[in-house]
């Protein structure tokens, strides 16, 4: 394998083969590639894209570049679900043990938070012990035992992704489907799935601002992942408000606890999560309609079952076992909460949603630069829904802060990520279609 002969013709839009694909993968993995090749690698992926098949075989030599999970001992159907990323998106925290209440084995491997979006691992970072990178063997014995685990990517997983991933954070090569799809995919691979169920969100808060292009990158994450063997389908959902009322680390585990004990029904988040756990029901045959897997997963909130699950699995993982029972003991909080009062009286009818996740940046409670520490206590709780009739001066969210200049900063910054309007807003659903 010539390392230039495979970029200059992907360079020259030729479709390359799957022997192709592997060898070049399998190069960049060993360290046999300069930064310079696979740079151009990437670009010319990002200017002359890549075929169904191409991608595939991305994908899959990717996932091969390092362990390949195997669950062969649990007699369950193994599931996951992957958000491209939303703020106050924290649907993992409680889907994955309403899913393994239900009879699935869910492996999560989530991610941290990235540019404006949070991350998952950083909530649950937030619970003191909290482990998000065992090995392997633990990984297995939580999955196996308590029906879930959601951890961090390990370095024997698709490392090949971890690499070309750096290369292309620094050559403006970050948005090429193709690419996206393979590094999304070659993971969940990895983790040795039988099935999975994507949220590709879209809206002001999102990557995916236009709903084409997230229509797009959802085909090709459905279609790639079929292609390779793994059931698949995708929800795109809205991002044009945090999904949550919370946005942050420790607030959002706060949240999740009032979810997984019943204090969070008749939202838009109950609605994400009910759709994702029906979806992933029924595309692993536990149920053979959406309305049966939904009264499923109801009956998992309601008898508390998921609560366990989660419960125990954040046990097993090093962290409190009375965490639901006792999460003020736990959850640190921020010395100053401030309320947000609204400038004006009238309708809550639009959020720039990407502003109140760079607001919570500014907090502390996400990254700059990648070695930046967190502060987990901060961000905004009690965020209220757009279509909300609100008074002057009335809360329309709670800030926390590390101290009162911070406070005031940020709820002025959040006041103006609001628009209040004369007349009641007609609204998105919070479900925009099914692929």
């Amino acid at each position: 394998m010539i390392p230039q002969e495979i970029i200059r013709r992907k360079r020259d839009g030729d479709e390359l083969d799957a022997a192709e694909i592997s060898s070049f993968i399998a190069a960049l993995a060993a360290g046999q590639l300069s930064e310079g090749q696979i740079g151009a690698f990437a670009m010319a992926v990002w200017f002359k894209g890549m075929s169904r098949a191409e991608i595939v075989a991305l994908t899959l030599a990717m996932a091969d570049s390092g362990d390949r999970l195997q669950w062969a001992d649990i007699d369950r159907p193994i599931a996951d679900k992957h958000s491209t990323g939303g703020v106050g998106d924290n649907v993992s925290l409680m889907l994955a043990p309403i899913a393994a209440a239900c009879g699935l084995a869910v492996p999560m491997i989530s991610g941290r938070g990235l540019g404006h979006t949070g991350g998952t691992l950083d909530k649950l970072e937030s619970i003191p012990g909290y482990m998000i990178t065992p090995d392997v063997g633990l990984f297995h014995k939580v999955v196996k035992e308590a029906g879930c685990a959601i951890i961090g990517q390990t370095g024997t997983l698709a490392p090949a992704d971890g690499r070309l991933y750096a290369v292309r954070d620094v050559t403006a090569t970050v948005d090429s489907i193709p690419l996206i799809t393979a590094s999304i995919l070659s993971k969940k691979l990895a983790a040795g799935l039988q099935t999975l169920v994507l949220d590709v969100k879209v809206g002001n808060g999102a990557f995916m601002a236009d709903r084409d292009q997230a229509e797009i990158l959802a085909q090709s994450l459905v279609e790639v992942a079929n292609g390779a063997g793994v059931k698949t389908s995708a929800l795109i959902t809205d991002m044009n408000q945090p999904l949550a009322d919370s946005a942050g680390n420790a607030v959002e585990m706060r949240n999740c606890l009032d979810f997984l004990a019943g204090r969070k029904g008749d939202t838009r988040l109950e609605t994400v999560v009910l759709a994702f756990a029906a979806e992933m029901l029924v595309k692993s045959g536990v149920a053979v309609s959406v309305d049966e897997a939904e009264g499923m997963a109801r009956q998992a909130l309601s008898s508390g079952k998921a609560a366990e699950v989660f419960a125990r699995m954040v046990s097993m993982l090093g962290g409190p076992a009375d965490l639901i029972e006792n999460p003020d003991r736990y959850l640190a909080r921020a010395p100053v909460e401030k309320p947000v009062p609204a400038a004006r009286s009238g309708w809550l009818s639009a959020c720039d949603a990407r502003g109140v996740g760079v607001s919570v940046i500014d907090l502390g409670g996400g990254r700059r630069h990648p070695a930046d520490r967190i502060d987990h206590r901060v961000g905004f709780s009690e965020l209220l829904p757009l279509g909300t009739r609100v008074d002057a001066g009335e809360p329309i969210a709670l800030v926390h802060a590390a101290d009162e200049a911070a406070a005031e900063r940020a709820a002025a910054a959040l006041a103006a990520h609001y628009r209040i309007s004369e007349e009641k807003p007609e609204l998105t659903p919070v479900i925009a279609g099914l692929i």
